[in-house]
């Protein structure tokens, strides 16, 4: 069994045990795992090493960059808004973003943002990465351009779109980024080593992402929307690597941080809407999330997906929890974290070595399954 360090319940030593036999067997290299109950660290454990090649030891503050997991987190910031009655989550994106109403846009809605509805799954124009860390020029394509199908009538997977989308009706709203946002109302009054933009000043604590293999994408119709969704730029995994990915605002995709603070900054969620003595949101807020946007095959994933505000909601073909007010996202790689609002659990795993899966695979899997065993 490959060491383990941090804390465990004895009744979620099984948890513990999923992390262990995964570095042991070599489908993990390093990661970490938090589970929460009732806003309680019941499990909080890491192990391995910072790369393939870099036997430094995964410590308690590593942190690394999770992907679409960040997607929870720029939506638990929608949702505050619009508990709190900033942003109307039926109302029209343009109400907020004038712009945006260019080109057949006037009645898309905020939700359609959200539930990945918007038909704005990719940019039309050429894009590079540098365009990418600049706001206004990512921001303005998709202001400017038509939607890819009709809005509101399918989910098409937004991967990098939705927190520039999602994000610029944050800014127009309160002024502030939704890093700076985040950073302000949940990281800094939670203690949540979780980045929507990393500072230079934290890199030395960062695991580098070993890529999984390249998007399945040579040989498709470069004109379908799976095609111009991801490879416009065509995503590659050691961008993460970069300074200009980590400083950046791609609050669809370069969050960093780790299980602990994913697991503590989504039990706000779980725990409905209270967490250490502060309430974010309330109770009917957190029920918000479980308006199903979309039921069906995903027009970019190409897999039959359930989509609420902000989230995505467990089905047959994803039976992420038993409970009916359970929601999950997971990143490109393998990273996941599932949040119970009916058990008050979050279950969360982050880890540097990549799969092929695009939102989870089996590994966060095992986990997310001990934890609920561990209920049961």
């Amino acid at each position: 069994m490959a060491e383990i360090h941090g804390t465990c319940d004895e009744r979620f030593v099984a948890v513990r045990d999923a992390l262990s036999n995964s570095l042991e067997k070599g489908a993990d290299v390093g990661a970490s795992v938090a589970v929460t109950v009732d806003g309680e660290l019941v499990v909080d454990v890491w192990g391995g090493h910072l790369g393939d090649a870099d036997a430094t030891p995964w410590e308690r503050d590593t942190i690394t960059n999770v992907w679409s997991t960040t997607k929870t987190m720029t939506a638990l910031c929608a949702l505050m808004l619009a508990d709190a009655g900033q942003i109307d989550l039926h109302g029209p994106v343009a109400r907020y973003w004038p712009e945006f109403a260019a080109n057949g846009k006037a009645d898309v809605e905020v939700r359609h943002l959200l539930g990945h509805t918007s038909g704005l799954s990719g940019w039309q124009e050429p894009m590079t990465f540098e365009d990418l860390y600049d706001w206004d020029r990512a921001t303005s394509a998709l202001a400017a351009q038509a939607p890819w199908w009709e809005p509101g009538t399918a989910s098409g997977y937004h991967a990098i779109t939705q927190g520039f989308l999602v994000g610029e009706v944050i800014r127009r709203v309160t002024g502030q980024t939704v890093g700076q946002f985040f950073r302000t109302e949940v990281a800094e009054p939670l203690g949540l080593d979780f980045h929507i933009g990393l500072a230079p000043s934290e890199f030395g604590r960062v695991a580098n992402v070993i890529p999984p293999p390249p998007l399945p994408v040579e040989g498709l119709d470069p004109a379908s929307i799976m095609v111009r969704t991801f490879a416009n730029p065509l995503m590659v995994a050691d961008i993460a690597w970069t300074d200009g990915w980590r400083t950046a605002e791609i609050p669809a995709a370069n969050g960093h941080g780790n299980a602990r603070s994913v697991a503590l900054g989504q039990a706000i969620v779980a725990c409905g809407g209270e967490l250490r003595g502060r309430r974010f949101l309330s109770t009917a807020g957190c029920r918000a999330i479980f308006e199903e946007q979309a039921n069906g095959v995903d027009l970019v994933l190409g897999a039959p997906l359930r989509f609420g505000i902000g989230y995505g909601l467990p089905s047959p073909d994803a039976p992420m929890s038993p409970n009916e007010h359970a929601s999950y996202w997971g990143g490109w790689g393998g990273s996941v974290i599932v949040v119970d609002q009916d058990a008050r659990m979050t279950v969360a795993y982050m880890m540097n070595r990549m799969e092929a899966g695009v939102v989870g695979d089996e590994r966060g899997m095992g986990v997310v399954n001990a934890a609920y065993g561990a209920l049961a």
